[in-house]
């Protein structure tokens, strides 16, 4: 069983931008180095998202330098440019993660492809207690 990363809130226009707030699909946390090359695609158009931590923008390829940990009640935050219009949009998140603990080849830890899509509203409310990693909303 896969968890989706994608819950009925995970969209959000904030100050100018589009943000993403992204669930961890596995069953432990993971180090949040273990997040490789996130794509968002919304409403057919894609983007290489930028990663918000907190009150930092990183790139994704400056993640494998970040101590912090995807705990699975956290969420990780794309941000694509451009505020998204209120309502409802179909959205696509693509994305690696790297399983350190198991053993995907000769000196290598296992590397898992995700995807998932889902039309989801900028108005959804919030179902639970989620937080962004690094601090975020």
């Amino acid at each position: 069983m896969t968890l989706s990363a994608l819950r009925d809130d995970a969209l959000r226009g904030v100050d100018g931008a589009t943000r993403l707030r992204l669930s961890l699909p596995w069953i432990r946390s993971l180090p949040l180095s273990s997040l490789l090359d996130p794509i968002v695609q919304l409403d057919g158009r894609e983007f290489e998202p930028a990663i918000i931590l907190g009150e930092r923008r990183l790139s994704p390829d400056a993640l494998p330098q970040e101590d912090g940990w995807w705990y699975l009640q956290d969420r990780v935050v794309l941000e694509i440019p451009g505020a998204v219009s209120p309502g409802i949009h179909q959205v696509s998140v693509s994305f690696r993660l790297e399983i350190p603990y198991l053993p995907g080849g000769p000196d290598a830890p296992l590397r898992l492809p995700f995807a998932f899509t889902r039309t989801l509203d900028t108005d959804a409310v919030a179902a639970g207690v989620a937080r962004a990693v690094g601090g975020t909303t």
